[in-house]
């Protein structure tokens, strides 16, 4: 079956799911659902504790069995322990047929990849993988199918109900002795508890694991105690140093530094560069950097940000330091400077992951984007992008917000050098579809600018502007002149993976690689 972006989609895959396939980013605005809820066991008894002595013993009474889905949070990023630890326990318990909701998955989680080759873990949902997971699933050792959902469509499939945790574990920073959770103050903070709100709120079991216990009342409360069944602390729930890993680091690359250059150029010659607008970057070298020039002319024409929103970066609380920003609204940190900003600074806020980006309330805060400056692994003619299948069709990246945020923004601004080493960024069609091209703007290259031709008032509003403006078929062409047509990436027929969009249909599908054979 063909969806809105002309990809197949098996039928045994929409039967397995009991999904549709995917029928335009905007297709169900207005829908009506009943909230889904989870089961609650009253305390009633004063005197009963919510301590435990171990992870063992927070499985045993939260009734740990076969079949469960557990969730886990990643606002430590590369620095997690808590999945690693837990899953280590539930393996020792000789449990099966667990599947994973995590809000991502990434490389410091690889130690649970042989829970996946024995079947204690056989499905896993998340925003996506990196590392040795993502080689596991590309690989066909996952028994299940892979759900990889937005962070805006992980926060809609829980509250809908199409997804229901039996048990999640939230690492919390500080937490008391009654499951008042905060993400800083101790040893381990991490900034926000965003992605673990939704789970607190709709899980049957949630379990604090802290390495911080302090006194009652700790408020003001990310995940309140009326949500935890139980508390277990521990050594450590992660290493706040290995937050800032990976793509989350300013750049000093000079191809990027351009490319972040005509980013701002171009932001600041669109209508929607007034005062108050509103904000998101990425974590990419080249989108931080946009953030760190578009503040210096800020600051020069006297334009202040209206509020700046999604994962932060230490750039972005440096503007708000200025006075150039109004307020962060804030559900990741991705450095330790963003950690400390919203320990002090009043105007920087945390919120949940639903407010940020849900498809499915009554309005979430990408909608109320001006601007979106994104990073893409592959954008094809159409404005299609992939963000989380190498071109060798491994599995290595995370839809993250990317979608959520194209979707919402006035101005969807993806940058991506030409050519990924030898590998073209722009091509005829991406490996795998993961934010649909109806919803992106305009693709920022080294080697040149292409605004999607729907956007006839953009490029009307770039003429007279000096940027180097080409079609998005002649970056790809650029691409295949210096390094040829790259032969596509063979998979053989069995799915190994889901790409949702955010509203719950079927985007794309990732297909086992073909060069192994099991």
């Amino acid at each position: 079956m063909i969806n809105a972006v002309g990809r197949e989609i098996p039928e045994e895959v929409l039967k397995a799911t009991g999904k549709e396939v995917f029928k335009g980013a905007y297709a169900y605005d207005n829908y009506e659902y009943k909230k889904a809820a989870p089961t609650v066991r009253a305390m009633v008894d004063p005197d009963r504790s919510k301590m435990v002595s171990s992870i063992r013993e927070a499985l045993e009474k939260c009734g740990i069995k076969d079949g469960m889905v557990l969730s886990f949070h990643h606002h430590f990023r590369e620095g997690d322990y808590v999945v690693n630890m837990v899953m280590e326990e539930v393996h020792n318990m000789g449990i099966k047929d667990i599947t994973i909701c995590a809000s991502s998955l990434g490389k410091a989680n690889d130690a649970i990849v042989p829970y996946i080759e024995d079947g204690t873990i056989v499905g896993i949902q998340s925003s996506g993988v990196r590392g040795k997971i993502g080689e596991a699933i590309s690989t066909g050792k996952l028994r299940d199918l892979a759900i990889m959902r937005s962070h805006g469509g992980r926060v809609r499939a829980i509250e809908t109900g199409e997804v229901h945790i039996d048990i999640a574990f939230i690492g919390a920073p500080t937490c008391d002795e009654y499951g008042n959770c905060r993400p800083n103050g101790g040893k381990s903070d991490c900034g926000v508890l965003s992605y673990a709100m939704v789970d607190a709120k709709y899980a049957d079991k949630v379990v604090a694991v802290t390495d911080c216990l302090v006194p009652f009342p700790n408020v003001p409360a990310s995940i309140s105690m009326s949500d935890v069944d139980y508390v277990c602390v521990v050594d450590e729930i992660g290493n706040p140093a290995k937050i800032a890993t990976g793509a989350a680091k300013p750049t000093t690359d000079v191809r990027k530094l351009m490319m972040a250059d005509y980013c701002t150029q171009f932001v600041i010659n669109t209508p929607y560069f007034k005062d108050g607008f509103s904000y998101q970057t990425g974590v990419g070298g080249a989108s931080i950097a946009s953030t760190i020039s578009l503040g210096k002319i800020m600051e020069e024409r006297g334009i202040r940000m209206g509020f700046g929103v999604g994962g932060i970066t230490t750039p972005m609380c440096q503007l708000l330091e200025k006075g150039l920003i109004r307020t962060i609204v804030d559900t990741q940190d991705f450095d330790l400077g963003a950690i400390e900003s919203i320990k002090k600074n009043p105007n920087h806020i945390e919120i949940s992951a639903s407010e940020y980006a849900n498809p499915m309330n009554k309005g979430a805060y990408v909608n109320r984007l001006d601007f979106v400056i994104l990073a893409a692994l592959e954008v094809d003619v159409n404005f299609n992008c992939n963000v989380v299948v190498g071109s060798d069709g491994m599995i290595t990246g995370a839809q993250g917000g990317h979608p959520d945020t194209a979707a919402g923004a006035k101005c969807t601004i993806v940058i991506a050098p030409l050519l990924q080493g030898r590998i073209p960024a722009i091509c005829t069609n991406v490996t795998t579809v993961t934010t649909p091209g109806e919803t992106v703007d305009v693709v920022i290259t080294d080697y040149g600018i292409a605004i999607n031709p729907k956007r006839q008032d953009l490029i009307e509003c770039m003429k007279g502007v000096n940027l180097p403006f080409c079609t998005i078929e002649e970056l790809r062409d650029k691409a295949y002149a210096i390094v040829g047509e790259p032969a596509p990436v063979q998979f053989d027929d069995r799915v190994v993976g889901v790409i949702e969009s955010r509203d719950g249909t079927v985007l794309d599908v990732v297909r086992k690689i073909k060069e192994f054979e099991f």
